[in-house]
């Protein structure tokens, strides 16, 4: 299989490799507490997202992608856009009852933009064959979410008394940070029209 592979489809691996050791260190960073593994788990994901753009423009450049090239990179977005995020999130404090609602939510959605994506990609082209828009925000729009943590992090305002405090909703309890990845994955499932860049 590796053999059918071109240049893009490996920058696309490396795009599930980091999303892949983000949601890992973040995990590691549950397990010790060492605030090392959050930043690493948070400075995977802009990097996830520079393979991510790169694939896409090796692939036009060499005018070569493989049959796996599509899926392949649909797997590495939800890893990488989807589900590290919302690891993240959890990490640094998004653990109420309702946060985690809304942390599923948004991978929810992240995997039906990328299906919805794949499935109409077809209709949406122009003669090229090149996708004109997006219908709802793309999903590697989430490592705003990350930069967002990233900044709070590093004012100390994650953690036991996380920014914008706690909420509780019928005994169960809500972070206000949460919401943005509620506006996030809601703009993800929209049908508003975004120019492909």
């Amino acid at each position: 299989m590796i053999r059918s592979f071109v240049a893009a489809d490996f920058l696309t691996l490396g795009n599930g490799f980091c999303g892949s050791g983000s949601v890992l260190s973040a995990m590691q960073y549950l397990a010790t507490g060492d605030a090392r593994w959050l930043v690493t788990a948070m400075a995977l994901l802009p990097i996830a997202l520079v393979f991510d753009f790169a694939d896409g423009r090796v692939a036009r450049w060499r005018h070569r992608s493989s049959a796996l090239g599509a899926d392949l990179d649909s797997l590495a977005d939800v890893i990488s856009f989807g589900l590290a995020p919302a690891a993240l999130g959890f990490a640094v404090g998004l653990r109420g009852a309702l946060d985690v609602t809304v942390l599923l939510y948004f991978v929810a959605c992240g995997i039906s933009r990328l299906a919805r994506f794949n499935a109409t990609a077809d209709a949406f082209a122009d003669e090229s064959g090149k996708v004109r828009y997006f219908e709802g925000t793309p999903i590697p729009t989430s490592v705003g979410i990350v930069v967002l943590l990233a900044v709070l992090h590093f004012r100390g305002l994650l953690g036991a008394a996380p920014w914008l405090g706690l909420w509780t909703i019928g005994g169960l309890g809500l972070h206000p940070l949460v919401i943005i990845y509620a506006l996030s994955g809601s703009a993800m499932i929209s049908t508003i029209r975004f120019p492909k860049i």
